[in-house]
């Protein structure tokens, strides 16, 4: 999750691959915050499905105090439709393709072409502020599976009532001084096969689930981060992810194996921002194109992008149960369709 995270927070200043042109996307004014969530888009929504997975491996809950342990990897398929977006002209203002190109790759494209950009903004006085830049292509072809992947560790532990209550957990860690996460997650699964009477006495289990995570990142935007022609004060990429889930589960659960499958609702909302002060320097050109000087123009907290997911998903999965050591896998229908694979130590 680290490196994912990492890029998505650092690609906030357009500091990842070889495109460091930060002073030429701010420059873009408003045009900088539609460009940059287009190109976010399938990251953002890939990483809070995948979040949402891996909650559950049967419809059963434990005995009163039972408790597990379990280690799960999570990863949402990027629909090949979200690996480049249109680029719809009258979106923009100040924003042009000089080649022509009617769709950009999104960050999970597959594609790490890059799409040169023009910035031409007027003065008011006839002249132009003028800046280009290359838009990074993706990193879907770096990747096993062009998919957004989302490890996970979890405590379930056996509440009166046939409740299961569910904890994940990741303190704020920073890595390489300027990058920090940390994530929490809450879960409770309740058995109701138990209002059902003689459903009891059946191998199946049916139980609803409720769960939320949050999950925050930040990176800290130095002066080696930028180029020449842009300085920072209090400079700052913040990521910060809230992702829900309603399940209804139902599981056939014997010695040796388990089926398990489900129905629900996932929802989730993401924001990510750009904050300090920045200082920027770009060239002035004439109505005729010729250059007549530079200007520094002074901006903050630059961009503030939002993204949203909801809808209904499915999952069908099956758990080998050796004694109190357990492997799972599962896969669920939705927008980012997303498989869900791990191990569990579990004691009833």
């Amino acid at each position: 999750m680290k490196n994912i995270l990492l890029t998505i927070t650092t690609v906030l200043c357009l500091n990842i691959s070889q495109a460091q042109e930060l002073e030429s996307i701010l420059l873009a004014a408003d045009d900088a915050g539609i460009l940059t969530e287009n190109y976010l888009n399938p990251a953002m929504k890939g990483l809070m499905y995948s979040v949402n997975g891996g909650w559950y491996t049967t419809g059963k809950t434990h005995k009163k105090f039972g408790f597990d342990l379990t280690i799960s990897a999570n990863a949402s398929l990027v629909p090949s439709s979200n690996e480049f977006f249109r680029f719809v002209q009258s979106d923009y203002t100040f924003v042009n393709l000089p080649n022509g190109e009617s769709q950009i790759p999104t960050v999970m494209s597959e594609s790490s072409a890059e799409t040169n950009i023009d910035i031409r903004i007027p003065n008011g006085d006839g002249s132009f502020k003028v800046a280009s830049f290359s838009m990074p292509g993706g990193i879907g072809s770096d990747l096993p599976l062009n998919a957004v992947p989302a490890p996970m560790v979890q405590i379930g532990f056996g509440l009166p009532t046939k409740t299961d209550l569910k904890i994940r957990f990741i303190p704020n860690i920073a890595f390489d001084d300027d990058f920090e996460s940390g994530l929490f997650g809450i879960g409770l699964q309740h058995d109701i096969s138990q209002y059902f009477g003689p459903i009891e006495k059946l191998p199946l289990s049916i139980s609803v689930l409720g769960a939320f995570t949050t999950l925050k990142a930040s990176y800290n935007i130095n002066e080696e981060d930028l180029t020449d022609n842009v300085s920072v004060n209090n400079g700052e990429a913040e990521f910060k992810l809230n992702a829900y889930t309603v399940q209804a589960i139902a599981s056939l659960d014997f010695k040796l194996i388990t089926f398990y499958g489900s129905v629900g609702y996932n929802g989730g909302k993401t924001t990510a921002k750009m904050k300090g002060d920045y200082t920027l320097t770009y060239d002035v050109e004439d109505s005729n194109g010729n250059q007549i000087g530079t200007v520094n123009e002074n901006i903050t907290d630059p961009l503030n992008l939002g993204f949203n997911v909801n809808g209904m998903r499915a999952t069908i999965g099956t758990r080998l149960n050796l004694a109190f050591f357990k492997i799972f896998a599962d896969y669920s229908l939705q927008e980012y369709n997303t498989i869900s694979a791990g191990i569990a130590l579990s004691f009833r």
